[in-house]
C-alpha cells in the first residue's frame, strides 16, 4: 500500500516578532506562574517594555548585541525572549549547572555584553572573568528601567523583521569536549513554531518545568502556545513531588519532559487522585517504554516520544501507529538515515518474538540527516565544529539509532565522547581534565555507560601513578566536592581503578573497550551512593550489585546498549 505524504503545514509568519504581534490584542490567558496570571496582551506588552530596556543595554562599542540570561524559569525570562524578538537582540541561554571556568568560557565564547541574573544564580558569577556586565533583574535599578517604559508600544524593529537575525544561542555539547552554541534565527524558530505537530487550541494549558535555556521548553512547549494562543504554565524548576499539584492547579492539558523527569515523577508514591487531571497528552524525549506505559496506567494519559536536534536538522515524530519503544517516523521534509562507520546505510533492525533487537552490531549506526546542511545555521563563532557536522550536504547528528523494516526509528544513545545525563549533554574531556588534577591520577578516561531508564551514567576509569597509595574512595569523593567547576551532572557515578588502561595502536585510550566492559570490569569498581542529606560516598561494587545494574537495564529494554 502506498503511503501518502501529507503536505507541509502552512507557514504564514516569517519571524517571531510577527508571531508575537499576532497576540498583541489577545485577551486570552497567555502565562500562568505561581499565583499570577497574564493575558497574551499583557505578555506582549511586557515584551515591548523589555525590548526598550534591551535597546538601552545594547553595547555602544560595536560588540554583538548578545544578552546572556542566567535565571530560573521565571516570567522575566519569557518577557526577555519576547523583547529580543521585537527588538532584534540575541538571547544567550546560560546553563546554571555549569560552574567556574567552564561557565565563564560559555559566556565569553558567545560574546555576551550583558548578563541578566538575580539572587538565585548571581553568586555563580562571583570571581569569574566573563567580560560581561552583570545586571540584576531583582534590583531597584532594573525596576526603574522598566517603569520608564510602562507605556511602550509593541512593535517590531527592522532587525526583528529580518528572518536571518539571530534570536537565540542555545548551548549543546560535542565530541570535541567544548560546549557549542547553536545559532537559532528568528526565522528558524518561527518556522518551527508553525510546523510543530502539536496543535493546541486557546483552551489548552501547556505545563512546563523544563529549563528555558533548553530547546525543549522553547520549541516543544512555548512555541506552539504562541502560535495557537494557548496558555503556558511555568514552574520555577522541576519538582517531581510538585508535578501532580501543579497540573491540577493550572488545569494543564499538556506537559513536556526530557530525560529522566518522567521517571522521577513515577518514583513518587502512587496516589488515587493522579487520574483526576485534564491532561490530553505529554510530549518529550528519552523516557523508557516501561515508564511511558506506567505513566499511562497511573495518570490515564498517553505520552509521546520524539527526536529533534537543537541544530534544527532532524525531526522524528510519533505517529499513531508507532510501535512501543520507537521514536516514530521523520517529520515532513526531513530524510534521516542510519549510517555505519563505513559510511554505508545500516540494514534494518530485526527483533525476536519478545521485541529484543537481534542484530545491534549491524543495525545501530549514526543518525545522519540527508540534505540538511542548508537548515543548519551553525555553531556561533566555531566554524571548525560546524564543518565537522557537515559532509556532502548531510548533517551528522552524533547520535546513535536504528530503523526497523517499516521505517520506524529508534534511539540508541550517543556516539564518541558525548554523555547525556538528566537531559543535559556534555563531553568527557572537561571532566577528565578535572579528575586529572588529583595528584595520584596518571590518566583519566570518562565515558558513558547506559542508565537503566534513559540517557547515560558517567563512568570514569583512572590509572594511578606508580607510587600512589591505594585508592581512597572517601578522599576521592572529597576531592571532587572541592572542584568548583565540576558541573552538577558531571560527577562520575561509577569509577574503575585500573593498573593499565587499554590503548589503541596510536596509544590513545581505547574507550570503546571500556564501554563494552562497563561495570563488569575485572578491576575494582566503585559506585557513588547519594545520601538523604545531599552528600554521598563511593561504595565498592560487588557481584550482586553488578548483577542488579545489568538486570535494571534489561527490565527497561536497554540491555542491548551494554554492547555498544
Amino acid at each position: 500500500m502506498t503511503q501518502v505524504t501529507p503536505p507541509p503545514p502552512a507557514v504564514v509568519h516569517a519571524t517571531m516578532a510577527e508571531l508575537f504581534l499576532t497576540r498583541a490584542e489577545d485577551p486570552g490567558t497567555g502565562l500562568l506562574f505561581e499565583d499570577d496570571r497574564w493575558s497574551w496582551r499583557q505578555v506582549v506588552a511586557e515584551g515591548a517594555r523589555r525590548a526598550a530596556v534591551l535597546r538601552e543595554l545594547r553595547p555602544a562599542d560595536g560588540r554583538p548585541w548578545h544578552i546572556g540570561v542566567l535565571l530560573e524559569n521565571v516570567p522575566e525570562y519569557l518577557f526577555l525572549v519576547a523583547g529580543a524578538a521585537l527588538s532584534g537582540a540575541t538571547i544567550v541561554g546560560i546553563n546554571p549547572t555549569r560552574r567556574g571556568r567552564e561557565l565563564a568560557a560559555d559566556i565569553r565564547s558567545t560574546d555576551c555584553a550583558v548578563i541578566l541574573t538575580d539572587a538565585a544564580y548571581a553568586d555563580l558569577l562571583d570571581g569569574l572573568d566573563t567580560g560581561a556586565r552583570v545586571v540584576r533583574t531583582d534590583r531597584a535599578e532594573y525596576a526603574e528601567r522598566l517603569a520608564a517604559h510602562r507605556d511602550a508600544v509593541p512593535e517590531a524593529s527592522r532587525e526583528a523583521l529580518d528572518p536571518t537575525t539571530t534570536l537565540l544561542l542555545l548551548f549543546t555539547s560535542g565530541s570535541t569536549g567544548a560546549p557549542k552554541a547553536v545559532v537559532c534565527s528568528t526565522g528558524r524558530w518561527a518556522f518551527i513554531c508553525q510546523v510543530n505537530p502539536i496543535a493546541f487550541t486557546p483552551d489548552d494549558v501547556a505545563y512546563n518545568a523544563m529549563p528555558l535555556f533548553h530547546g525543549n521548553a522553547l520549541m516543544s512547549a512555548w512555541g506552539p502556545c504562541i502560535t495557537h494562543g494557548a496558555a503556558f504554565a511555568l514552574r520555577r524548576r522541576f519538582s517531581a513531588s510538585g508535578f501532580l499539584p501543579d497540573i491540577q492547579r493550572f488545569g494543564a492539558t499538556f506537559f513536556n519532559y526530557v530525560g529522566r523527569s518522567l521517571a522521577y515523577v513515577l518514583a513518587q508514591p502512587e496516589r488515587p487522585e493522579e487520574a483526576d487531571n485534564r491532561l490530553r497528552f505529554g510530549f518529550g524525549t528519552e523516557a523508557s517504554a516501561r515508564d511511558r506505559a506506567e505513566f499511562h496506567r497511573r495518570f490515564g494519559v498517553q505520552v509521546h516520544e520524539s527526536y529533534g536536534s537543537s541544530e534544527g536538522t532532524c525531526y522524528i515524530i510519533h505517529t499513531p501507529d508507532t510501535p512501543d519503544g520507537a521514536l516514530g517516523r521523520p517529520q515532513v521534509g526531513h530524510v534521516p538515515e542510519i549510517v555505519g562507520a563505513d559510511g554505508q546505510v545500516c540494514p534494518p533492525a530485526r527483533f525476536d518474538a519478545d521485541g529484543v533487537l537481534l542484530n545491534p552490531e549491524e543495525a545501530i549506526g549514526e543518525i545522519v540527516s540527508r540534505g540538511a546542511a542548508a537548515r543548519f545555521e551553525g555553531y556561533y563563532n566555531n566554524p571548525e565544529a560546524t564543518a565537522e557536522k557537515l559532509r556532502d550536504g548531510d548533517f551528522w547528528t552524533g547520535d546513535l539509532g536504528y530503523r526497523d523494516e517499516d521505517g520506524f526509528f529508534y534511539f540508541a544513545g550517543r556516539t564518541s565522547d558525548w554523555l547525556r545525563v538528566d537531559s543535559e549533554n556534555f563531553a568527557a574531556a572537561p571532566v577528565e581534565r578535572i579528575i586529572a588534577r588529583h595528584p595520584d591520577v596518571a590518566v583519566a578516561a570518562v565515558y558513558p555507560v547506559p542508565d537503566p531508564r534513559t540517557g547515560d551514567q558517567v563512568m570514569a576509569a583512572i590509572q594511578l601513578v606508580a607510587d600512589a597509595p591505594p585508592f581512597d574512595p572517601a578522599a576521592f569523593g572529597a576531592f571532587l566536592d572541592a572542584q568548583a567547576d565540576l558541573g552538577t551532572k558531571w560527577r562520575p557515578r561509577l569509577i574503575r581503578v585500573t593498573a593499565d588502561l587499554p590503548t589503541t595502536a596510536t596509544n590513545k585510550v581505547d574507550k570503546p573497550a571500556l564501554r563494552r566492559t562497563h561495570w563488569d570490569s575485572p578491576d575494582p569498581v566503585w559506585e557513588w551512593v547519594p545520601a538523604p542529606d545531599g552528600a554521598g560516598s563511593y561504595v565498592a561494587l560487588d557481584a550482586a550489585r553488578r548483577a542488579v545494574l545489568t538486570a535494571e537495564l534489561e527490565q527497561h529494554g536497554r540491555g542491548h546498549l551494554l554492547g555498544r
